[in-house]
Order: structure tokens, then sequence, then C-alpha cells
């Protein structure tokens, strides 16, 4: 592969870091990826090992637990997780998206309360925002959250949630105003486990799914019935604030998946170069043969367009200036492209791309969900058009 570009916002310590996390996925995780593919989930005790590392919430301050870095730590944790194609692991979702909802917007008990338990991995973390009934259309939750006392009484269900089957501290998206349409949306922190492990009555977890790809991540329906939740764990200092608080934290959401998507393109290339240099065909290997070179220098300029373009918005993230317009965009074209590119290199490896038993398989399979979670593709176009 040719050199992609210096990052300007990639430090030493960045450096570091990612170095540190690629011998670690490596060496601790890619040897057991058949088994939690087929188990259909990674174990708490793979989330623990991550957090002894300093790999989840990496970018929270010290006084909570976390690294004390910022999203350059994270980027750099998602963007080696990527190039090892461990889309089994949530720690993501969980640091860079989970989160900063509880420091940007939780009271200080809270955050003391939360925060270093998920830096240790004690905690994971998911957010639990699409219905069966409602997907990109966060207005249309049903959830419902109705104020009793000291508690929440929350009643609905929630399907497609990362780390559904693991979390044991769901941020859940409710209306506690159903009249009043995104004015009446909150944010509920709901505990699942007592202090003895034991669920809490009312939380029921439905099926993992089964899905095209990202075998090893458990993504699953969550029920709420009747579910007491204390009326402290309400994200914020009053209801009907929870559409501006996912509103605010949507672009660096849509720039970590931009970010996931840039290190699968980068796998993938390199897995289509090791490839087409070594497979033989009619006496001499498929590398030799002009249109497999011109395809791979297209797909290699690719992956330098998109690594810049991402390092230019996180540049700009880092900066407090990455709107939600530029994002969206960033979101969509990144991972519309990485379909695009990741599909070339499979059909460069000929019928064995379709067998998982090589990588460029399930990164192309692994792919695809991007265009949708995070809000679809379409919805992205539509949003950015809004303020061009």
């Amino acid at each position: 592969m040719l050199p992609l570009f210096p990052s300007p916002w990639l430090s030493e310590e960045h450096q570091l870091l990612a170095d540190a996390a690629a011998r670690f996925f490596a060496e601790r995780w890619v040897p057991h990826q058949a088994e939690w593919r087929a188990a259909g989930l990674m174990p708490r005790s793979a989330w623990r090992d991550a957090g002894a590392q300093g790999f989840l919430c990496a970018g929270m301050p010290e006084e909570y637990g976390g690294g004390g870095g910022d999203i350059g730590h994270e980027a750099v944790l998602a963007l080696e997780q990527a190039r090892a194609n461990i889309s089994g692991f949530g720690g993501p979702l969980h640091s860079v998206i989970v989160a900063p909802y509880l420091l940007h917007h939780g009271s200080e008990a809270q955050k003391r309360r939360w925060l270093p338990r998920m830096a240790q991995g004690e905690l994971i973390g998911a957010i639990a925002m699409t219905e069966p009934g409602a997907g990109s259309d966060l207005q249309g939750v049903k959830t419902h959250a109705r104020r009793d006392g000291e508690h929440y009484v929350l009643n609905g269900s929630k399907t497609f949630i990362t780390n559904g089957q693991n979390a044991n501290l769901i941020i859940v998206v409710c209306k506690t105003d159903p009249s009043q349409g995104a004015k009446g949306v909150s944010l509920l922190v709901v505990e699942t486990e007592d202090e003895a492990g034991n669920p809490v009555p009312g939380f029921k977890r439905g099926r993992n799914l089964d899905k095209i790809g990202m075998h090893a991540q458990d993504t699953s329906e969550l029920f709420f019935d009747d579910l007491r939740v204390p009326a402290d764990n309400l994200l914020g200092q009053r209801e009907g604030q929870g559409f501006f608080q996912l509103m605010q934290e949507l672009p660096q959401e849509r720039l970590l998946i931009a970010l996931q998507a840039v290190g699968a393109m980068e796998r993938g290339l390199a897995e289509a170069l090791a490839y087409t240099k070594e497979r033989k065909a009619f006496g001499k290997s498929i590398w030799e043969f002009q249109n497999t070179r011109f395809k791979l220098a297209e797909v290699q300029a690719q992956v330098i367009a998109a690594r810049a373009t991402v390092d230019a918005a996180l540049v700009a993230h880092l900066k407090g200036e990455l709107d939600a317009a530029r994002a969206a965009l960033l979101k969509a074209w990144t991972t519309d492209l990485a379909c695009q590119m990741l599909d070339e290199c499979l059909q460069l490896h000929g019928g064995y791309g379709y067998m998982l038993e090589y990588p460029i398989a399930e990164l192309w399979a692994d792919a695809r969900v991007a265009r949708i979670y995070g809000g679809t593709n379409e919805i992205m176009k539509e949003l950015a058009s809004r303020s061009m």
C-alpha cells in the first residue's frame, strides 16, 4: 500500500496507543474471533480486559476514571479495531457515544456513579433509540415513561440495540410527554441489574438478532414492562431535553462511523493486495494482470481521499467546529464508498472472496449495516441538503 498523508491530529501519544491496541487485538482477541462469532457475542471478560488496558473511555477525563485523552485517542482505537477486523466489540459505541451523553448531560453524581465503572468494563453501555415502528424518525418513538413519585414507570420496546445482550447500563430514548412531539422526548438511564447482578423486575432482553454481518456483536431486542427507574436517572435538569441532547451528540457518532469505515477500507485493500500477489492464474499472479493493478490503484486513491477527509473532520471536531450537516455527509459518503471498494476487493478474490474463512468476506458483510445505523444514508443526505 502507498503511505497515507500524515494525519495532522495524530500525536506521538496517539500513535503509542494505536500501536498498543494493534498488538493487543492481534495477540489477545483475533485468535478468539471464530469462537465469538459462533457465540454471537463477546464475553464480558473481554470488556474487563479492554478496561484494564485503558481502551475504554480513553477520551473521558481522569477524574471520572477515563484516560484523560481526546477524540483522537478514541479515533486510533476505532481505526485499529477496524483494521484488526474485530467488528464484534461494541467498545466504540460504549466509549464514544454512550459515555459522552453522561459526561455532557449528566449530573455530577451521575458521572461519578457510572463513568468510572464504564472505564473499567464493569458497566457496559448501550443506547436504545430504534423501535420496531420508529427507526431514523426519533420523534416517532412510542416508548414512554410516566412519573410516579421518586420513580419513572417505563414501558415500551426497542430493537437493533448494539451491546444488547451484554449491556447493563442503557440510555433509553422515551417520551415523558407524548403530547409534545420532539419536546416530549427524554433520556432515561436504565441500570438493568441489581447489586447482585440479577435482572431488575420489568426489564427483559429479547433475541440476540441473527444478522448478515457483525456476527460477534450482540444486537438485541429490549423490553420494558412497568420498569421502575429512579427519577434521579433522568439525564439533564428536567424532562423534554432528550431531542436536543441527541442532536448535540450525533455528529460525533457519525464521525466514529466514518472512522470505522476508513479502517475497514484500509484492511480490505491490504487483503486484496496480499491475495492478488500470491494467487496464480494462467501461469502468473493475479496482480500481474493490468485490470487488477488498475482496480487496486483506484481503491488506493479512494482510501487516501477518504482518510484525508475524515482527518479534516476530526481536526474540525477537536476545535468544536464539526457541524451536523457535514458529519451527516461524511458518514454517508464514507460508508457508501466502503461498501463499493470492499466489493471490488472481494471480486478480486474470486470464489474465495465468498468464503467466510477469508477476512474480505467478513469485511464486506460487516460494512453493509454502516449505511443504515447512525441514521440511514438517505436521511443523512436529507439532513445535509437542508443546510445547503
